[in-house]
């Protein structure tokens, strides 16, 4: 796909998650990127399966859409000089490794940039490069307990831990890392130069504490965890209907206002217990022990359609399922199809990002996408294209297939 990166190569050395999706934005906006997966099995997410796909993990392909494959030996010295090849003219590296581990196979920062000044180097680590932490490994779990998510996450006090159902820490550091991708690549049009983007999962974790670290800077207490509701207004959060359940954003005073009308209480906009925001937020037991007992009295449909026309932001609770379905998630091409060698017509997530030009352009905006992105590719499927590209000869290539280094998986050019 065109896109504003069109013309920028990325080298993917990243695995399982938050480099991966940091890859898949990059490619989202045209970027050639090109994923260097490690031998013998390739990326990690290759085996999380089920659910598969004609024998392809969902996983893998809901990732790694739009890229190019490339699938070798990092513990041979062929392996390392093939990926210093691709780099020496590379305009970024992404990397998910432990802090130390490219260092240690001559691949390091301070290594390419002596080669390619002109580099990004983007590194997503546990915790960062620096600091006391800056050794451990990452994991969305371990870091979604650090960065004090957990503690805001769940039913209320005293009730069991819970972390965000989706690896969020994972998911935010990609995008923190391709933020700060194309922020280098930005700043290079001015320098010239090249420079070392490092983020975290612990610090993408800590970004998404922006309300519950206000409360905590400024009144010295952390802040628990409120089941669906808000720590600074009120009401906020879901309610359950006489047949789901509904989530209700009265969190100003018009709504609110708007609210009583429609539950046809308007006794509570003159009940000194709920007169102000700052009320409503003290007696928030109360409030909700009233609502819940309005809100029961029937559907959710009804409840949407009374809330609508009091400018009352309210919401079903969709499941994922119902999500990729509606009507609005089609319209802002937020599934898209790709047809896979081996898997045939496959579905994944469009890119969140709409712009005007050629190939980002919204449904509403265009009638189209602008373009079909790539399948996620087989294992090795763009090896000797790649290198080819990079002059590495057809004799090189198939003495490193032959002896290990390299695997080819192009039905079109394999051994």
């Amino acid at each position: 796909m065109s896109g504003p990166l069109t013309g920028v190569r990325v080298i993917e050395l990243a695995h399982i998650l938050a480099g991966p999706v940091c890859g898949l934005m990059l490619a989202d906006m045209g970027a050639d990127v090109i994923k260097v997966e490690r031998l013998p099995r390739g990326d990690g997410t290759r085996s999380f399966v089920p659910p598969d796909i004609g024998g392809e993990s969902a996983a893998f392909m809901m990732l790694n859409r739009g890229k190019r494959s490339i699938a070798l030996d990092l513990r041979s010295p062929d392996g390392v000089e093939i990926v210093r090849r691709l780099l020496s003219d590379a305009d970024v590296v992404v990397e998910n490794f432990r802090v130390g581990t490219m260092e240690k196979i001559g691949l390091g920062w301070d290594e390419l940039r002596a080669e390619n000044p002109r580099l990004v180097y983007c590194q997503i680590t546990g915790f960062g490069r620096t600091g006391p932490m800056a050794d451990k490994g990452g994991f969305d779990l371990i870091a979604q307990g650090y960065s004090g998510l957990m503690s805001i996450t769940g039913e209320g006090p005293g009730r069991e831990p819970v972390k965000v159902g989706a690896p969020v820490t994972d998911i935010t550091a990609g995008i923190l890392a391709a933020y700060g991708v194309v922020s280098a690549l930005f700043e290079r049009e001015r320098t010239g130069e090249g420079q070392l983007v490092d983020t975290s999962l612990f610090e993408a974790g800590i970004t998404q504490t922006y309300w519950q670290s206000a409360i905590a800077l400024a009144s010295g207490h952390s802040p628990g965890p409120l089941g669906s509701a808000h720590p600074l207004s009120a009401p906020y959060q879901a309610l359950r209907t006489s047949d789901g359940w509904i989530n209700v954003g009265a969190s100003n005073q018009p709504t609110w206002l708007g609210l009583t009308r429609a539950l046809a209480m308007p006794e509570l906009a003159e009940d000194p217990r709920f007169i102000d925001n700052a009320g409503r937020m003290e007696h928030l037991d109360q409030l909700v022990e009233v609502l819940a007992g309005r809100f029961e009295q029937e559907t959710t449909d009804e409840w949407l359609s009374r809330l609508a026309a009091e400018r009352v932001p309210a919401g079903p609770i969709a499941s994922v399922g119902e999500m990729l379905e509606h009507p609005q998630t089609v319209a802002r091409n937020m599934v898209v199809e790709t047809d896979h060698p081996t898997a045939g017509r496959v579905r994944s997530l469009g890119s969140a990002v709409k712009m005007s030009g050629t190939g980002h352009r919204s449904q509403s905006d265009a009638g189209s996408s602008g373009g079909t992105p790539s399948p996620a590719p087989l294992l090795g499927q763009h090896t000797r294209e790649v290198l080819g590209d990079a002059g590495v000869s057809d004799e090189r290539i198939d003495v490193l297939v032959t002896q290990g280094v390299l695997v080819s998986s192009d039905p079109r050019t394999a051994l």
